[in-house]
């Protein structure tokens, strides 16, 4: 089921690319190719079309992107971060101690006559 969605998601994000690579911008882009009169959309061309086609493709990402979250949960019981974190603490090595201490002792405080 997951194999699916995950197909459907890259669809998806294929089909809002193109969606939003043809509206028309400030510097045209690839609208230029879609803003004649004479269009399939009506004189204002495909621009209100284009935003709901936009609208809804990023909606059904959104939710597909959901269910895929939910259905990877479901499906799997163990983390990545299971794998790192070693289970028992003896797999971790204890610090490296030293046989004399060379650290030089703290001045004392001055004291009040």
């Amino acid at each position: 089921m997951t194999s699916t969605l995950l197909i459907v998601q890259i669809v998806l994000a294929l089909a809002i690319t193109i969606a939003v690579l043809l509206q028309k911008s400030s510097s045209i882009g690839l609208g230029a190719y879609s803003g004649s009169n004479e269009s399939v959309f009506g004189a204002k061309g495909p621009t209100g079309f284009l935003a709901k086609l936009t609208f809804s493709l990023a909606f059904l990402f959104i939710v597909n992107t959901l269910a895929l979250g939910y259905l990877y949960t479901s499906e799997s019981s163990s983390s990545v971060a299971d794998t790192i974190v070693p289970k028992n603490n003896a797999a971790v090595p204890a610090a490296p101690t030293t046989a004399t201490d060379t650290t030089p002792a703290a001045p004392s405080a001055p004291t009040a006559n």
